[in-house]
């Protein structure tokens, strides 16, 4: 790995499901890799609504930020990915709740499928503290 980037692990994230990283942080920049409701004990999918599968997927990138150091609230761009564009409004009311106050830019996708059979799947980009 070169000294200019480094892979971030996060014990209480479910384990990847490919070849890929939780996180990668490169100067005060981290790349946090899409989410998907998985339990991070069992490696099941949680949750039967798009809104709970949203909950989980924040809940599981609050562990990979946390393991760089920061917190969801220093993201500066989230992208949701849904299978069902009409569930928009569903996840977005559990999106607020994670943000408050200044949330960060994000795009929305719909997408024809994701991983495990998910209906939603959130990636983000944070600014660590200095």
């Amino acid at each position: 790995m070169s000294a200019h980037r480094e892979v971030i692990t996060a014990l209480g994230a479910p384990a990847a499901v490919g070849p890929y990283s939780h996180a990668v942080r490169t100067g005060n920049l981290l790349f946090c890799s899409g989410q998907i409701p998985l339990d991070p004990d069992s490696g099941e999918l949680v949750g039967d609504a798009p809104g709970d599968q949203a909950r989980q997927c924040l809940q599981n990138l609050q562990s990979v930020v946390a393991a760089a150091g920061a917190q969801l609230a220093d993201a500066v761009r989230l992208t949701v990915y849904l299978t069902d564009m009409d569930a928009f409004a569903e996840v977005n009311a559990v999106y607020e709740t994670f943000f408050p106050a200044d949330p960060p830019a994000r795009v929305a996708f719909g997408v024809a499928a994701l991983p495990k059979g998910a209906q939603v799947e959130i990636d983000a980009i944070v600014a660590l503290p200095a």
